[in-house]
């Protein structure tokens, strides 16, 4: 049995089963999906579908691509310019693919590994962040459906934009969701900033990748992440970071974590413009 992690999909189901192809994949073995599994690609269905089927094959967590698909499922988000997601949202089988995708995970953690689309902020060692992860999936894995609506109805927002233990309601909630999904960047205090996209040698003064601040609670253990297309891929002794810009031309990566094996296969670009 092998446990292979793989970046950014975002509806390349063609690529995703190219990937799949090259590592050899068979029903013993592990998938990790880092996030923004949907959206942007051209075949955001099938790829659920085939995820869905999977049953215990797949560990995944939810990016902002993901959370998206289910606000704008909720009535509580509209399509932006070059979303793809009218196929799920039209199709018969709707319901149980979003079933699905919401009760996915925020962040996992298992033995040394943590996995989280976007981050951690600083201040958060990985006791902590499971926490705060917990408290987000309690309203997404919600089963009456209501507390997931209430919280799709404050999840939208930039601020605060630092964490603080005293904050409460949704926008501690808030702060958890974006940290985790959105983030890039932070200050050395943990402020972060949603704007930046860029390379990291671009990066806007005050600010440093998220994982490179000195002291970082979480820096014990290896992050997982994606994200970040611009930052490409980095396999560092606690950090992998997996997004490689698949929507853009470049590849859809995978890492056996038993041995860090890298695995790629190269993507067409589908979409021209920028990520929300």
């Amino acid at each position: 049995m092998a446990t292979y992690a793989i970046g950014d999909i975002q509806g390349s189901y063609n690529e995703f089963r190219r990937l799949l192809d090259l590592i050899n994949f068979n029903a013993k073995d592990k998938l990790w999906l880092v996030g923004d599994i949907v959206n942007r690609g051209p075949d955001s269905l099938l790829l659920l579908r085939f995820l869905r089927a999977m049953n215990d094959a797949v560990v995944a967590v939810l990016g902002n691509h993901d959370l998206h698909l289910l606000m704008v499922a909720e009535g509580f988000a509209k399509a932006q310019p070059g979303d793809t997601l009218q196929g799920i949202l039209n199709a018969p089988d709707r319901d149980e693919l979003l079933h699905w995708l919401r009760h996915q995970r925020l962040l996992h953690v298992s033995g040394e590994y943590v996995m989280v689309h976007a981050g951690l902020l600083p201040s958060w060692d990985v006791t902590q962040a499971a926490k705060l992860a917990q408290e987000v999936e309690s309203f997404l894995h919600d089963e009456d459906h209501k507390e997931f609506r209430k919280l799709c109805s404050h999840m939208y927002g930039n601020q605060p934009d630092q964490w603080n233990a005293n904050l409460k309601g949704y926008e501690r909630i808030r702060v958890i969701i974006n940290a985790m999904t959105r983030m890039r960047v932070c200050t050395y205090d943990g402020r972060m900033d949603f704007t930046f996209k860029g390379r990291a040698e671009d990066i806007p003064i005050g600010y440093l990748p998220w994982f490179d601040v000195p002291g970082r609670a979480s820096k014990q253990a290896t992050v997982i992440c994606g994200h970040w297309s611009a930052l490409s891929l980095q396999v560092k002794s606690n950090l992998i970071a997996l997004d490689t810009g698949c929507m853009w031309g470049g590849s859809l990566t995978a890492i056996r974590l038993e041995d860090r094996k890298i695995f790629q296969v190269p993507c067409a670009a589908t979409f021209e413009g920028i990520t929300h």
